[in-house]
């Protein structure tokens, strides 16, 4: 079924709950408010958007080496407490969020570190190529926020698909990490360096 924005929306100014959480919730409801509002508390997620705000100075620097030594990643993922930093469940997620970063090869680690000038190339790119396809102009700007959407996922850190489970974006990973253990956490940067070529950066 068809979940109206508006709805989402109101949704998640009621719970905190990140969009794409809201949304998921409204499909798996049917669209029935209160059944959603149902599915995200016991989803834990109502409530990790409300401590995204919370200060992190403790965390952790991960780090995996893949290929025999051809790539290498160092990712700092920070939380509040050293408690949280030396549980092993969110040890586990650095280690992970290290290695989805060896594998998937992002540019950057959010949509909001891509260039402004960057995201107009992209922009122009997709404008010439559906002037090519013949497609009418009125509709060239919705074809073409789907197609940056798109590229978010491949070039963003928390945009992409998990490597373990690519129905889950790492944000969405983080998001249920915060809901799980009761505290902020924010990827705040990484590295990726691959024998013969430029390292990559993200913050």
């Amino acid at each position: 079924m068809e979940i109206r924005a508006e709805a989402v929306k109101e949704l998640r100014e009621k719970t905190g709950a990140g969009m794409m959480d809201c949304k998921r919730a409204l499909t798996e409801s049917g669209g029935d408010f209160a059944r959603a509002q149902e599915w995200l508390r016991q989803k834990g997620l109502s409530t990790a958007a409300k401590k995204a705000s919370r200060a992190t100075s403790e965390g952790a620097i991960g780090s995996y080496v893949h290929l025999g030594g051809k790539i290498g990643v160092l990712v700092e993922v920070a939380c509040e407490t050293d408690f949280v930093a030396r549980n092993e469940v969110f040890q586990t997620f650095v280690k992970d969020v290290a290695m989805h970063i060896a594998a998937s090869s992002p540019l950057y680690l959010r949509r909001e570190d891509v260039p402004l000038d960057v995201v107009e190339k992209e922009r122009a790119i997709y404008r010439e190529q559906l002037r090519e396809q013949g497609k009418p102009e009125k509709v060239w700007d919705k074809i073409v926020d789907g197609k940056l959407v798109k590229f978010y996922a491949d070039a963003c850190l928390v945009d992409q698909p998990f490597v373990k489970d690519p129905e889950k974006s790492v944000g969405q990973l983080t998001t249920e990490l915060i809901a799980r253990i009761g505290e902020n956490v924010q990827i705040r940067r990484f590295v990726r360096y691959q024998l013969g070529e430029t390292t990559t950066a993200g913050k």
